[in-house]
């Protein structure tokens, strides 16, 4: 029976690390990399958002350790001397020596501040500064989740154009395949199957290229996310509703207190407001209290130095200020209303610079939306012109010249087209962070 029990103990310690080995890979995996999922686990697992959160907790200890001056402080002290020889003094004109060969003595001490101008800025600023370790963090988020949605449109772009290349190569071995039949039959010389050849060779040169292309994009991919390299990445989307998300309403205006920058700045401005407090509160004095409890031991013979005590302790109040320190103060007070000033016109420059962007990404998404437009009917007329010129050229009406240039406008219409697309994307990202809709 032990024996059993010692098999089945034995099992559990090896299975125990490989479930815990396969939950973590499973954490790490994504089983749907739609471009919400890729966001969500590039802020989970980016190392530059668990620096942001990391500089949170750094700065909720700061905040901490600032107020804890503000609570009793306690300490404790204790010192021994023996005195080779004694300190010598003069006493009724007469030098004698003075004290004892032995001295010990324990001290208690407490101090509660009572008026501390660090302290006060301390609890007068923990609200704002915390505020502004979370704007922080949320500059950061947004700055994720605007490189993650264009690598991801990348990606996605990229794949579209090897699907159009694999049509395109489809096509041209048919082709290849007829004009190299007629030639057989003596219907074309070999000019017309000699084309179709090089026009095919070019199809899966840039197939390769764009293919190895896309294996580099979904590395930078998965770089912005966090994303364990060895692990695949398969993003997955739905094109119909990729075209219906491209729109965005063009009328809309900025509002500056939707930017994290304008409030990130504001939150500055607050806290250079309690840095102008702090240094009129220089000209106030420091308060506090303390309380003192001392044990004294005082003997000449070492083993009965702790045989007898004195004790002695008090309790006051401090009062503690400075009254000329060179004008030190008034220039520090100066330079503060100096830095506040200087955010004022930060804000000026703030605002011209965000509607400087909305303006930008509006124009180029009105851009890109009018190219997406005109380029999506390109597709369908190419394909038409296309399918009609073939059906030409094999009942003996158009030359071959014809098919390979008609072709070449198809495959050159379709990626014109997802260009526009993915382009009318990402500006639609770029209008969205300058509305400060961070929501992507």
């Amino acid at each position: 029976m032990k024996y059993f029990i010692g098999i089945g103990i034995s099992f559990c310690y090896l299975l125990i690390p490989s479930l815990i080995f396969s939950q973590t890979q499973k954490d790490s995996v994504l089983p749907i990399a739609s471009l919400h999922n890729c966001i969500q686990y590039a802020l989970s697992h980016q190392p530059l958002m668990q620096q942001a959160l990391i500089d949170e907790d750094i700065t909720e200890k700061v905040i901490h350790s600032k107020l804890a001056d503000g609570y009793p402080q306690l300490g404790f002290n204790y010192n021994f001397q023996h005195n080779f020889q004694l300190p010598t003094a003069y006493f009724s004109g007469s030098y004698i020596p003075s004290g004892t060969n032995n001295t010990a003595n324990l001290g208690l001490s407490a101090s509660q501040n009572i008026f501390n101008k660090d302290i006060l800025l301390a609890s007068r600023t923990a609200k704002d500064v915390r505020k502004q370790a979370k704007e922080n963090t949320e500059t950061n988020k947004i700055e994720v989740s605007v490189n993650v949605s264009k690598a991801f449109f990348d990606v996605l772009l990229t794949e579209k154009q090897v699907a159009v290349f694999e049509e395109a190569v489809t096509r041209l071995e048919r082709s290849y395949k007829d004009a190299f039949n007629q030639y057989q039959s003596g219907l074309v010389d070999k000019t017309d199957y000699k084309r179709a050849a090089i026009a095919l060779n070019n199809a899966k040169a840039q197939r390769k290229q764009t293919q190895d292309l896309v294996v580099a994009k979904n590395v930078y991919l998965k770089e912005l996310m966090g994303y364990p390299d060895s692990l695949s990445l398969r993003l997955i989307y739905d094109s119909a509703a990729l075209e219906t998300e491209a729109f965005v309403d063009t009328a809309q205006s900025v509002q500056y207190t939707s930017r994290i920058e304008f409030q990130l700045l504001q939150t500055q401005k607050k806290l250079q407001q309690s840095n102008l407090k702090y240094y009129k509160w220089n000209f106030l004095p420091t308060a506090s209290a303390f309380g003192n409890y001392n044990l004294g031991y005082l003997n000449n013979d070492f083993g009965k130095t702790f045989s007898q005590n004195f004790n002695n302790s008090n309790v006051g109040i401090q009062l503690s200020l400075s009254l000329f320190q060179g004008s030190k103060r008034v220039y520090q007070l100066k330079q503060a209303e100096l830095q506040l000033k200087r955010l004022d016109y930060d804000e000026l420059l703030l605002k011209s610079r965000i509607q400087t962007q909305y303006v930008q990404a509006i124009t180029m998404y009105k851009a890109n939306l009018a190219s997406y437009n005109a380029l999506k009917e390109n597709v369908q007329l190419a394909d038409e012109v296309y399918k009609t010129i073939r059906l030409q050229y094999t009942a003996g009406i158009k030359a071959y010249l014809e098919v390979i240039i008609a072709e070449s406008d198809l495959h050159t219409a379709q990626l014109n087209f997802y260009n526009a697309l993915f382009q009318l994307l990402q500006s639609k990202i770029d209008v969205q962070r300058a509305l400060g809709h961070t929501q992507f």
